[in-house]
């Protein structure tokens, strides 16, 4: 149930008690505070981006406002680096008890809070930009068994490093040119698609040596990432204005996907230590096939979405298998994406898998302080 306090927070009715009063600080952009008592859970507006002036001022201000409140515990993401984290360790330690949480099981809690659902086991799908895990690598493309408490990583997208780190997100050719050199090497300069013709020989040998020396080129295993790099080869674009915008004009080119089809790519998923890693790689030498005998960018786009919505699907399956969990929790921004989402849940409802999905809160980062605050309060 949602409603508005008389302080215009919004009003979440929780599955279960908190006794130790929670406030959680949120992520760095689209920011949210959560205040957790009892049953109940305020959150605040959204602060877009916490790197700008207005938006930490307003933060600032919803924090104070809600420390009046009297939380016990401090709610934060694992990444110490983010404003909101930052500003909570400021607060004193004497007074209040500072509990990080990591970002993808914060999305996947938050979830399972707003739908009611009491203490159990999902299978955890948290597909975004990237957020830190708790081995210190960058995650973004995850399968976490889970319950409030506690979360294991089930599964994820093979990594690939970011080459300049943050840059590859506004350049998102960097990330293009190096699943084709993971799928070619060096010879994918020489693919006859458009994409290959216009890169820079001599910034991609630069990068390709920042690789090699593992400089500044941090691992990621990220959904959204993928989706950029995706869209670069297939609309033979380098850059974004923004984060993601080469993915938002992919999904522009699907015309829909008839989810009877069978016109998709190939993938490998491969165990690994106890998880499953998801290999996209023979994904990306079909999309250069197609590319290379013309086929429609519109046909491309609808085939890269109905392969990662069977990516889904064939991880879930493996997860089930192993786990002997059917109910299947989806978060994160990359199910902002309508073509990915209908497909997803279209093909898990297929496989008889219960479905649960956002219905008050966004599926983005503005979630995350639900899901920080509902698992402090559990661990405490």
């Amino acid at each position: 149930m949602r409603l508005l306090d008389k302080n215009n927070y919004k009003k979440i009715q929780l599955p279960f008690k908190i006794k130790s009063p929670v406030l959680a600080f949120g992520s760095q952009a689209k920011n949210t505070l959560c205040f957790a008592k009892g049953n109940v859970a305020l959150l605040s507006r959204i602060h877009s981006d916490l790197s700008l002036q207005k938006d930490y001022y307003d933060f600032e201000n919803d924090s104070m406002d809600l420390l009046k409140r009297r939380p016990k515990i401090l709610a934060i993401d694992l990444h110490q680096e983010y404003g909101s984290s930052k500003f909570a360790a400021t607060l004193s330690p004497s007074t209040y008890y500072l509990q990080p949480v990591q970002h993808h099981h914060a999305h996947i809690a938050s979830c399972m809070a707003e739908n009611g659902l009491k203490s159990q086991k999902v299978i955890g799908v948290a597909f975004d930009g990237t957020g830190l895990g708790p081995d210190n690598r960058l995650w973004g493309a995850e399968f976490l068994i889970c319950d409030y408490k506690d979360f294991i990583r089930g599964a994820h997208l093979k990594e690939i490093p970011l080459l300049g780190g943050e840059r590859a997100i506004i350049e998102p050719w960097r990330l293009a040119c190096f699943w084709l050199y993971l799928a070619y090497k060096d010879r994918f300069l020489d693919l006859k698609i458009k994409f290959v013709k216009n890169i820079d020989r001599k910034k991609w040998q630069i990068l390709k040596n920042m690789y090699l020396a593992d400089f500044n080129a941090p691992l990621a295993s990220s959904m959204g990432r993928l989706f950029d790099a995706a869209a670069s080869i297939v609309l033979a674009r380098y850059n974004a204005a923004f984060e993601a915008q080469l993915a938002i004009e992919l999904e522009k080119k699907c015309a829909g996907i008839l989810l009877n089809q069978r016109a998709d790519y190939n993938f490998k998923i491969i165990k690994r230590e106890n998880k499953f890693v998801i290999d996209p790689v023979p994904m990306f030498k079909e999309i250069v096939a197609d590319l290379e005998n013309k086929e429609r960018q519109e046909d491309i786009a609808n085939k890269f979405h109905f392969t990662v919505a069977r990516m889904i699907r064939k991880t879930c399956i493996i997860l089930r298998d192993e786990y002997k969990i059917n109910k299947v929790v989806l978060s994160g921004g990359c199910f902002q994406n309508n073509i990915l989402f209908r497909s997803a849940c279209a093909l898990l409802s297929k496989e008889e898998f219960e479905v649960v999905t956002h219905k008050i809160l966004p599926c983005n980062d503005a979630c995350i302080s639900l899901g920080q605050a509902v698992i402090t309060a559990t661990r405490n």
